[in-house]
Parts: C-alpha cells; sequence; structure tokens
C-alpha cells in the first residue's frame, strides 16, 4: 500500500481546488495551477481535505497513486506559499548583479552570462553572491535552480563554482605525489 499516497492533503483557507474529471485546478494567492492527473485515480475534496484513491492494487496504480498525491500536495503549497531555490556563488569575481528585465552572472567565464528567468519564475540576489529562484510550480523552480547551478558546477578541487546553499561539496586532494619524490 502506498504511503504517500494515503496522507490526506490539508488544503489551507484562501485555496480553491476544482476538480472536473481528471483535471484539477487550484487557486490561491500566489496564482493558479492547473494539471491534468492520471484518469484512473479518483479525487475527492470533502471538508478543505483532499483525498486520492486508486482502483485496484496493482504496479502501475500503486505508483501512480502517490505521484499523483504528490503532485496535488505541490501544487496547493505552491499557492498558498510557493517554492524556493538558494543558490551560492564561490570563487574569486563570482557575482550576479540585477540587470533591467534579467540578471548578469559573472562565473569564471571570459564574459558575463545573462539570465532571463522563463514565465512564472522570479529570480531575487539578495548579495553578490546568493541567488534566489521563487516560483508556484515546484518542476520549475527545481529545473530553473538546476539550470543555473549547471553553468558552472562546483569543482571538487579548489570549491568555487555554483551549489545550492547549504550543498556540501565533498573536496579531493590534490596531487600529492609530486611533495614526496625527488628525483
Amino acid at each position: 500500500m502506498s504511503r504517500v499516497g494515503t496522507k490526506p492533503i490539508v488544503v489551507p483557507s484562501g485555496v480553491e481546488i476544482t476538480i472536473e474529471e481528471s483535471e484539477v485546478t487550484v487557486k490561491g494567492p500566489k496564482g493558479e495551477l492547473s494539471r491534468s492527473c492520471p484518469v484512473d485515480m479518483s479525487i475527492s475534496l470533502q471538508d478543505g481535505i483532499l483525498t486520492v484513491s486508486r482502483p485496484s492494487d496493482s504496479r502501475v496504480h500503486r505508483a501512480m497513486h502517490g505521484l499523483t498525491r504528490s503532485m496535488l500536495a505541490n501544487m496547493v503549497e505552491g499557492v498558498s506559499e510557493g517554492f524556493r531555490k538558494n543558490l551560492e556563488l564561490h570563487g574569486v569575481g563570482y557575482r550576479v548583479q540585477k540587470a533591467e528585465d534579467a540578471f548578469i552572472l559573472q562565473a569564471g567565464y571570459s564574459r558575463p552570462v545573462e539570465i532571463r528567468p522563463p514565465e512564472g519564475i522570479t529570480i531575487v540576489s539578495d548579495a553578490p553572491n546568493q541567488i534566489s529562484v521563487l516560483g508556484i510550480e515546484k518542476e520549475l523552480v527545481g529545473e530553473f535552480a538546476a539550470q543555473i547551478r549547471a553553468m558552472q558546477p562546483p569543482d571538487p578541487y579548489l570549491g568555487k563554482g555554483i551549489r545550492y546553499a547549504g550543498e556540501r561539496i565533498q573536496r579531493k586532494a590534490g596531487k600529492a605525489g609530486k611533495l614526496g619524490r625527488r628525483k
């Protein structure tokens, strides 16, 4: 039995949910999200609690049960609170600055890189070496943060690059063989 799928989703006040067959629309203070869910899953809303149930105990239905519940919970959380991914820039000269409708990232390349967020995503820079990616759709926020990180991933030898806030980079030793040998 799916442990994730059986958990009920508590809908906070100010969030409206509309269920039409397999299409679920969630409206909240931060925005509106709509998603088509698997037809086999039955979604019900009673007294501010959203539940997902499956028709059988087959492997496919068990997998879709937990997935559907997680997607709906992320939609409810997104329209009520939103999602945030924090990134840190480590390295000499690594910085980000605001420019009109985009951000200019200097991360070890010969030229600055311009970052334009897609629709539904907001970028905030609290300090020259910090970037925050904000949005109501969890998948988009995570994907865009991963694209920014991929521009200059953390180096295991020097530790410089773009990393998630709180991410620990496993550091490697350099060439130690040079120091101990003499010819």
